[in-house]
């Protein structure tokens, strides 16, 4: 059997195109890593993640590392590549620092070396390289400890902040022995586009160009946080925020009653957040940019679930006002009210070449942006909070930590929350490019926004 019976070509949607644009220079890149206090056989994990990729076509995709990218790849036999760092190697990765000084632990380090590292970058100038593989895995031995982080980096073309949760929950079941029982194999389906309900997919010519400039013109309006350097190149680094069981218990309790999501008072606290660090006068407002990660999967023909593996999130983008002194729930209330609002009018359909456009603007024309940052909105949340329970059958298991997040030095926003609710708490990653912000002004951010949500 040669080569290209060995391998078939499924088109790229225009949101999958979007991503193939984005990734190489620095956003996009997904990350599922796990620490477990035990040594990993190579072999086992080997064997375990080809099964993975036996299963779900979409994770044997390779991707061309050239302009005008038009198709995957995708291999008919699973392959993987395993990249593996003892506890020398693992040491001179975790004495490098990325952004400013401040308390990281190993973990954290090796999360953001691995956010950082670009398979799908393209140097200028080079010839068009080989195809390169949507997924890519390592294991590090942390120096004086048993533990051993097991990294899986995915192209965002191919994982979706549900696919990256899918895939955790995968890799928490391998580590503690747990069979998953899904049986046989995921096809890989179209792109978004594609699968959409024509009735709300489509936009009249002349409502497609008022409502690009209508989000332009509110982008201009928009207030940023201050940039710390804007000259040096950029990577992605982790500030993160966590409210013990009760705290999580009481604001979960208090946005039901309220009949707000979580996404929204999350969202109100960052912006209350944002305005309090500029030491504004009292009264003085404010207009931010938030981009609210709308899963649709449910939305589209066919329905599919949370084991169809790939890119099916939209965007929704709305510019909220903020003034000094505002209550938490009164921005709450309006940011959850827009958002219900823009999903009811299928916004996050409707709007989606709209947004990919902008976004690939401002990759072409980075001085669209304020001080060329590329910064798009000054937020970036998750309409669904995952949870991960229960948790403490991994912990028996010898599971320590984990996280899934995607890096954002490239196009996107100053800060993008990745929230999940394990052990009954709340936690959230919170990425941001460094050194355009500094590790202590985003953790800044970050704690008084948690001073916020329980105060």
């Amino acid at each position: 059997m040669d080569a290209q019976e060995m391998e078939k070509e499924r088109e790229l949607g225009g949101t999958e195109k979007s991503w193939c644009k984005a990734v190489p220079g620095g956003t996009g890149i997904m990350v599922v890593a796990v620490a477990i206090s035990r040594p990993i056989e190579l072999s086992f994990l080997r064997t375990a993640l080809q099964k993975l990729q036996d299963s779900n076509q979409i994770l044997r995709a390779k991707l061309p590392l050239q302009r005008g990218v038009e198709s995957f790849t995708i291999s008919l036999a699973p392959y993987v590549e395993i990249e593996s760092f003892d506890a020398v190697e693992t040491s001179e990765i975790l004495s490098r620092r990325i952004g400013a000084s401040g308390e990281v632990s190993p973990f954290e380090r090796l999360v953001e070396h691995d956010l950082n590292r670009n398979p799908w970058a393209v140097q200028a100038g080079s010839s068009a390289a080989a195809p390169a593989p949507v997924f890519f895995a390592a294991t590090y031995a942390v120096p004086e400890s048993e533990t051993t982080i097991v990294s899986l980096r995915l192209h965002s073309a191919v994982c979706d902040r549900t696919t990256s949760s899918s895939v955790l929950w995968w890799l928490l079941g391998l580590l503690a022995e747990i069979e998953d029982g899904d049986g046989g194999e995921r096809t890989a389906h179209p792109g978004i586009e594609e699968m959409t309900i024509m009735a709300t997919a489509g936009k009249p010519f002349w409502a497609r160009g008022r409502d690009i400039l209508g989000y332009s013109f509110n982008f201009t309006r928009s207030a940023c946080l201050p940039f710390q350097n804007t000259a040096l190149p950029r990577s992605s680094a982790i500030a993160r925020m966590v409210l013990t069981a009760a705290e999580t218990s009481d604001l979960l309790s208090a946005c039901k009653s309220r009949g707000v999501k979580l996404c929204g008072v999350l969202t109100a606290a960052m912006l209350l957040a944002a305005l309090s660090s500029k030491h504004l006068p009292a009264g003085r407002s404010e207009s931010y940019t938030v981009i609210t990660m709308i899963d649709c999967r449910k939305f589209l023909d066919p329905k599919l679930d949370s084991l169809d593996l790939g890119f099916y999130n939209s965007a929704i983008q709305n510019a909220y006002s903020v003034r000094e002194g505002e209550d938490l729930w009164e921005v709450a209330d309006r940011c959850h009210g827009s958002l219900s609002k823009a999903i009811d009018g299928n916004r996050h359909i409707t709007d989606m070449a709209d947004l990919n456009l902008l976004m690939r603007k401002a990759i072409d024309n980075p001085i669209l942006t304020p001080s060329s940052s590329m910064r798009t909105a000054l937020l970036s949340v998750f309409e669904e909070t995952v949870v991960y329970e229960p948790c403490h059958i991994y912990r028996r298991a010898g599971v320590e930590e984990f996280i899934a997040c995607s890096s954002v030095h490239g196009v996107g926003p100053s800060v993008a929350v990745f929230d999940s609710i394990r052990d009954g708490q709340l936690q959230c990653d919170c990425l941001y490019p460094t050194p355009l912000h500094s590790r202590e002004q985003i953790q800044a951010l970050v704690d008084h926004a948690k001073s916020i949500l329980v105060g």
